[in-house]
């Protein structure tokens, strides 16, 4: 964070050195936040929290329909879990002041709660806010790439658990006891602590789990989107939330502060231009003239990672070049990885993971020193004369969070494997998470099919035979079979008063289907035996009156002319007749 003691006024200096909490430590430059500044980070953490519905929307566009409750589910779990342990100790190992902090993990500050006396109640609060916002999104970015075949209960514990994964990095970067940031590394607003750690976690994750069912049978081309709107509308809520991303990472506004927050906002629109342009001109090239729609959504995004981490450290034209070189790094990385075997449904393995990687190294080549202020404490990159130093640093930082978030989140899956299986049983996996995990049942997806296929095999379906489909109301739907029942009845009536009243002799009754015969067996009304005296008797109690003569009988199907169509045919409108059924929900349509 870009934040220092020197832009502080005179005032907030002496007050930040007076005060000490818990009487072990002096508050650290990270609350170092006047009102304008406080205001500034709030509003920033705001509108990065909405990441999460971008995500949400991003995930579930890429999976199977069958699939799109569920990853939106892992999105909710993200923050609720995930920021639950966070405020329990995970900002306390990245930002913790307590005299067992060390060079690779703080330790202090955990539980945070800063009474209402505190002089800086409002900065701690702040503070903790952002930091948040960058956790969570960390966090969520890994439940892409475990989409579709892993265990909810499962990834409930990862989430929860996951916060080890983000904080000790974000701790080596940004934090004061942290190595890399004793060593001059520099990232803004997260290129590697955010996107890097998450990528590589997302990597390790879709490499444990395995690809999906029948993923490669038919080659390594990608899979139908389950929901392409959806996916260009994420697109969108994360190109958003990537303006308050970068440019909240000022972290205020005052001093020089607001000139660089400006300057983040446009290089981040510039990086994306270079992104979006680089993608469309290969995926053009790639499909023939025709655009695909993940390569242009990725490309994007990828240079989105690629210029975070020296937000408001570049030109222009070098922003474009960032972006453009992030973009095709992402789009070459994402068939490479499925070559490899390892299927990640959205592509933050190399979205986060391989642009992470350049956004944080193109920070050694092309970083502007942005005076006054001390971000790079003084120096330049490469390119602007700076020499090999901060290129060095970057490289030791993209190196160390790679393996750090690869070889961490292969440990916490390891052992949560252990106690809870990763995997989704095959079956459940067929069927989908929606309907076996959350019980939402998705209609005209195969879902008949599948549990056909799965019935020979003596699978256990009995919990799922039930589960009514989403978008019906099951009350509307049971009166309405009761009023096509009752149709039927009222039809074959009508066929038969027409024959009785043309032949005066006793006839047939009609053929019925078998569905007819069984919604008819109620009446257990049998032509070859009846008398006409009980016939009549049969016709008073279906109707639920005394008729005298087939004349009046007819007069009951004619009353009023009217009619309304069912199924593209004209039936009769029945006024002032009983019902057929005692159904509370039951009601004729007059």
């Amino acid at each position: 964070m870009s934040s220092k003691l020197g832009n502080s006024t005179a005032a907030q200096v002496t007050a930040l050195k007076g005060v000490a909490r818990n009487s072990s430590y002096v508050i650290p430059g990270l609350y170092d936040l006047s009102v304008e500044d406080t205001n500034w980070v709030l509003t920033s953490s705001f509108i990065i929290f909405t990441m999460q519905t971008g995500f949400g929307m991003l995930e579930s566009g890429c999976v199977s329909i069958k699939n799109e409750v569920n990853i939106m589910m892992k999105n909710v779990i993200d923050i609720v879990l995930g920021g639950f342990t966070y405020w329990l100790f995970g900002y306390g190992m990245s930002f913790g002041r307590g005299p067992l902090s060390n060079p690779f993990m703080a330790i202090g500050d955990f539980l945070l709660d800063p009474p209402v006396g505190d002089e800086l109640m409002g900065q701690i609060f702040a503070a903790f806010l952002f930091q948040l916002s960058f956790a969570t999104t960390s966090t969520t970015i890994v439940s892409g790439a475990m989409a579709e075949r892993c265990n909810f209960k499962a990834y409930c514990v990862f989430s929860l658990l996951n916060t080890v994964v983000y904080c000790i990095p974000a701790g080596w970067v940004w934090g004061e006891h942290g190595f890399l940031n004793n060593l001059g590394a520099v990232d803004i607003a997260g290129s590697g602590p955010v996107h890097l750690i998450g990528g590589a976690a997302s990597f390790a994750s879709a490499a444990m789990l395995g690809p999906r069912l029948g993923r490669y049978a038919e080659g390594y081309d990608p899979l139908p989107l389950g929901n392409p709107v959806n996916a260009c509308m994420g697109l969108f809520v994360l190109w958003w939330g990537w303006l308050a991303f970068n440019s909240g990472s000022t972290y205020g506004v005052s001093g020089a502060k607001w000139q660089y927050a400006a300057r983040a906002a446009v290089m981040t629109m510039m990086g994306s231009f270079g992104g979006g342009f680089v993608s469309s001109i290969y995926s053009f090239w790639r499909h023939d003239g025709r655009m695909d729609i993940m390569d242009l959504i990725n490309g994007i995004l990828g240079s989105l990672v690629s210029i975070t981490a020296g937000c408001f450290l570049y030109r222009a034209w070098e922003a474009l070049i960032i972006g453009a070189m992030g973009a095709l790094l992402c789009v070459l990385a994402m068939p490479l990885f499925d070559r490899m075997g390892v299927d990640d449904p959205v592509g933050a393995s190399a979205v986060h993971g391989v642009c992470g990687i350049w956004g944080v190294i193109a920070v050694g080549l092309f970083a502007d020193n942005p005076v006054p202020m001390d971000t790079t404490k003084g120096r330049s990159g490469l390119f602007k004369g700076g020499g090999w130093y901060l290129l060095g640093i970057q490289t030791l930082s993209a190196f160390c969070l790679a393996c750090w978030g690869i070889c961490s989140t292969f440990l916490l899956l390891y052992v949560i494997n252990k106690v809870i299986p990763i995997r989704m049983d095959p079956h459940e996996e067929l069927l989908g998470a929606d309907l076996t995990e959350h019980r939402i049942r998705h209609t005209q997806i195969g879902l008949s099919r599948a549990i056909s296929a799965l019935a020979p095999i003596k699978v256990d379906l009995n919990e799922i035979a039930g589960v009514q489909p989403i978008g019906l109301n099951p009350g509307h739907e049971r009166s309405i079979e009761q009023l096509r029942a009752a149709e039927d009845k009222l039809q074959q009536w009508q066929s038969y008063l027409e024959q009785v009243s043309g032949n005066n002799k006793k006839v047939a009754s009609p053929m019925r289907t078998l569905e007819q015969r069984q919604l008819d067996s109620d009446i257990a009304f049998n032509l070859k035996s009846a008398n006409a005296g009980e016939k009549q008797q049969e016709l008073d109690n279906v109707f639920g009156r005394r008729v005298k003569s087939v004349r009046a009988r007819r007069e009951i199907w004619t009353r009023d002319q009217g009619t309304y169509k069912l199924n593209n045919s004209e039936l009769p409108v029945i006024n002032h007749i009983a019902k057929l059924d005692k159904d509370g929900n039951f009601a004729w349509v007059d």
